[in-house]
C-alpha cells in the first residue's frame, strides 16, 4: 500500500506549489481573461475612494459653497463605475468556475486513468476504500481551492496593493498607523497553517478510514458475513468511533485559526478610531491643518476596502496550507510508477495469428509483502528469503491442448495463472506465449489473446446484456444470444421477466452461482480468445451446476488452448496433459492414465476425491472413470 501523505515538508513546497500551477497551465488563455478581469476590477475599486474625496472637497465643500454639477458628475461617475464593476465580476465569476471545474475534471481523469494502469498487487495490498478515498474525498477537498482560489488570491492581492499605494498617496502618517501590525499577523497565519495543514492531513487519513469501512461493511459480502457471523454491533462501532474521530477533526480543522482571525477583524475595526484620533494631531500641526475632511473620509474608505481582501487572503492562505496537505495526497497516488508497462518496442500478438503455445521457463515467483509500501518492480536478494510462489517452474502446453493444473491448495496454482496474462511479472525465467517473452507483448495484446473465467465472478450492477458486452463493446444482440447459448445460459436469460435487459444486480447476487459462471463463459466467449485460462471456475458449484458449467465450457474450449485450475479432479480427467504442482514446483506431469500408473502427487489427489469408486468423473468425450477404470454407462449422480 502506498505511504498517506501527512504534512507536506517546507522543503517539498514550492516543487509541490508548481506541480499545483502546472495543473493550470492547459487554460492559460482563460487564465489571461481571468486576470484582465481582476486587475480592472481591482483598478476600478480603488477610484471610488478619490471620488469620494472629490465630492467632499470640491463639490459638497467647495469654497465657493456647493458646486451641483461637478455633484453630479462625480456621482453619476460612482454609479457607472459600480455598475461596470459588478458586470465584470459576473463574467469573471463564470471564467473561474469554468476553469476550476475543467481543472478538477482533468485531474479526476487523470487520477483515474493512473489507477487503471496500476497493476493487480497494488490493489490487493491496498483497501478498495482507500482508494476510493483518495480519488474522491482528496479530490473533492481540493476542489473549493482549485475553482475559487486563484481567482481569489490575484483579485485580493491587487485590491491590496492599489489599497496601500492610495492609502500612501493619501497620508503616509495615517498609514503607519493601519499597518503597523501587519507583520505581526503574518507570522502567526503561518504558525497557524502548519497546524492547519497537520489536522488536514490527518482528518482525511480518517475519512480514507471511514470509506474502507464503509466499503467492506456495506458491500453485498460484508453484510452477509456480519449477518451471519452476528457482527452487525461490531460494524456498528467500529464505523461510530471512526466516525466520532472524524467529526472531532473536522471541528479541530474547523475552529484552528477562529481566536487568529477574531483577532485580525477586531484590529481593522479599532484601527478606524486610532486614524480620527491621530488625524486629529496631524491636522492640529504646526501650521495649517494637514488633511482635509474629503483626505479623512476616502482613506478611511479605502482602510474599510483593504479589510476585507486582507482577511481573505489570510484566509486563503490557511486553505491553501489546508489543500496542500490534500495535494500531496493527490500527487502521491500520480507518483506510483506502474510495475506492468509496456516497452518501447512491444510486440502485437494478432489474436487471429496466434497459435496459443504457452511455456514456463525456470520461472521464479513471489508475491511482494504485504507490509510493501511501492508496488513497483521487486528486486530479489538472495537474503531477503522470499516466500516463493512457483519455484524453477518448467512446463509447455501446446497450442490447442486442455492442460490441467492441480495440487493442495498453496501449490502455485493460481499464480501461475496470473503470469499468462502477465498480472504480475516473474521474478526469473520467462513465460512464453508463442515463444515470445510475455514481457516484450503490448499488455492490449495479451488481453486480447488470453482470457479468463475465475471461481470468483465479478459481474456490474447492470444489465445481462450490458455485463456480456463488457467483452465486446459492439457485438450485436445476435451474437450476444449465440454467445448466451454456446454457454448453456441463455433458456435462463429470456425466462428472466426482462431477458437481456435484467438488472443482475450488485456482483451478480440475483442470480446463482451456476448463472453467474455460465454468464462469465458467455463473455468470455464473445472475447474469443486463444488461450483460456479456467482458474477454479466449477469448485464452488454444486453437482448439478457443474454439469451445466462444464458442458459449457466443453464449447469454449473447443479449438483453443485451455489452462484449466482446479481442485476437482472431475473437471480435468479429460485433459490432454495435467501438471501436478506442489509447493510451487512441478512435480510431475502427463496423461490421467499416465500419472495413476505412477503412483505420485496426482494419485494421491485423486485417491482422496475418488478413493472408494463411489465418485466418478466424465470426460468431453463421453466417456466416465472409476478408480481409473474406463465405464461406458450413462451418466449418473455423482456422489452415491
Amino acid at each position: 500500500m502506498v505511504t498517506t501523505a501527512g504534512a507536506v515538508e517546507e522543503a517539498d513546497r514550492p516543487a509541490l506549489g508548481r506541480r499545483v500551477a502546472a495543473l493550470f497551465a492547459p487554460y492559460r488563455g482563460r487564465l489571461v481573461l481571468i486576470a484582465v478581469a481582476i486587475l480592472v476590477t481591482a483598478g476600478l475599486g480603488i477610484v471610488n475612494p478619490f471620488l469620494t474625496q472629490a465630492v467632499f472637497d470640491d463639490a459638497l465643500f467647495a469654497p465657493g459653497g456647493p458646486r451641483l454639477g461637478l455633484l453630479g458628475a462625480l456621482v453619476g461617475a460612482m454609479v457607472v463605475i459600480a455598475l461596470v464593476s459588478s458586470l465584470i465580476g459576473v463574467g469573471q465569476t463564470y471564467l473561474t468556475t469554468v476553469l476550476g471545474n475543467r481543472v478538477m475534471q482533468g485531474l479526476r481523469d487523470r487520477l483515474f486513468a493512473h489507477l487503471q494502469r496500476m497493476h493487480l498487487g497494488f490493489f490487493t495490498s491496498t483497501k478498495t476504500g482507500v482508494i476510493q478515498s483518495r480519488l474522491d474525498n482528496d479530490v473533492a477537498g481540493v476542489q473549493s481551492v482549485v475553482t475559487e482560489t486563484a481567482s481569489s488570491i490575484l483579485g485580493n492581492v491587487v485590491t491590496v496593493i492599489a489599497s496601500v499605494a492610495a492609502m500612501l498617496a493619501l497620508s503616509w502618517q495615517l498609514s503607519l498607523v493601519a499597518f503597523v501590525l501587519m507583520p505581526v499577523f503574518i507570522v502567526l497565519q503561518i504558525r497557524v497553517g502548519r497546524v492547519r495543514r497537520r489536522v488536514a492531513a490527518s482528518t482525511q487519513a480518517s475519512l480514507s478510514d471511514m470509506s474502507a469501512i464503509t466499503q467492506e461493511s456495506l458491500s453485498v459480502s460484508g453484510v452477509l458475513l456480519a449477518k451471519v457471523f452476528g457482527r452487525q454491533e461490531h460494524e456498528i462501532e467500529r464505523y461510530r468511533a471512526e466516525n466520532a474521530r472524524q467529526t472531532d477533526l473536522q471541528v479541530r480543522q474547523t475552529m484552528t485559526g477562529q481566536s487568529f482571525f477574531a483577532v485580525v477583524q477586531a484590529f481593522f475595526a479599532i484601527t478606524p478610531a486610532a486614524v480620527y484620533l491621530v488625524a486629529g494631531f496631524v491636522g492640529t500641526g504646526s501650521g495649517a491643518a494637514l488633511l482635509s475632511a474629503g483626505t479623512l473620509v476616502a482613506f478611511t474608505t479605502l482602510q474599510s476596502r483593504l479589510l476585507f481582501p486582507a482577511v481573505q487572503l489570510l484566509r486563503v492562505s490557511l486553505d491553501v496550507q489546508t489543500s496542500l496537505a490534500l495535494f500531496n495526497r493527490i500527487f502521491a497516488y500520480l507518483d506510483l510508477v506502474p510495475a506492468l508497462t509496456d516497452p518501447p518496442d512491444a510486440k502485437v500478438l494478432a489474436k487471429d495469428r496466434a497459435k496459443g503455445s504457452v511455456e514456463f521457463r525456470e520461472v521464479w515467483f513471489h508475491y511482494a509483502a504485504a507490509e510493501d509500501d511501492e508496488p513497483g518492480p521487486r528486486e530479489v536478494e538472495d537474503d531477503a528469503a522470499p516466500t516463493w510462489a512457483l519455484q524453477d517452474l518448467s512446463l509447455r502446453i501446446e497450442p490447442g491442448q486442455l492442460a490441467a493444473v492441480v495440487g493442495p491448495s498453496g501449490a502455485g496454482k493460481t499464480s501461475l495463472s496470473y503470469l499468462v496474462p502477465r498480472l504480475y511479472d516473474v521474478d526469473r525465467g520467462a513465460v512464453c506465449l508463442d515463444g515470445i517473452d510475455v514481457r516484450e507483448l503490448a499488455l492490449s495484446s495479451l488481453a486480447e489473446v488470453v482470457g479468463m473465467v475465475t471461481q470468483d465472478t465479478y459481474l456490474f450492477h447492470a444489465t445481462v446484456a450490458e455485463n456480456l458486452r463488457y467483452a465486446a463493446p459492439d457485438a450485436t444482440d445476435a451474437e450476444l444470444e449465440a454467445a448466451a447459448r454456446a454457454a448453456n445460459i441463455h433458456d435462463r436469460i429470456v425466462g428472466f421477466e426482462q431477458g437481456y435487459d435484467t438488472v443482475v444486480g450488485e456482483r451478480g447476487y440475483r442470480l446463482s452461482g451456476g448463472e453467474k459462471q455460465r454468464l462469465a463463459i458467455a463473455r468470455v466467449i464473445l472475447a474469443d480468445p486463444r488461450i483460456l485460462i479456467l482458474d477454479e471456475a466449477t469448485s464452488a458449484l454444486d453437482t448439478v451446476s457443474e454439469r451445466l458449467v462444464q458442458h459449457a465450457l466443453e464449447s469454449v474450449m473447443e479449438g483453443r488452448t485451455t489452462i484449466a485450475i482446479a481442485h476437482r479432479l472431475s473437471t480435468v480427467l479429460a485433459a490432454d496433459v495435467i501438471f501436478a504442482l506442489d509447493g510451487g514446483r512441478l512435480v510431475e506431469h502427463g496423461t490421467h492414465a499416465e500419472l495413476l500408473a505412477r503412483g505420485g502427487l496426482y494419485t494421491k489427489l485423486y485417491a482422496e476425491q475418488f478413493g472408494s469408486g463411489q465418485v466418478e468423473a466424465r470426460c468431453a468425450d463421453g466417456i466416465r472413470f472409476r478408480d481409473g477404470e474406463v465405464l461406458r454407462q450413462e451418466p449418473q449422480v455423482d456422489v452415491a
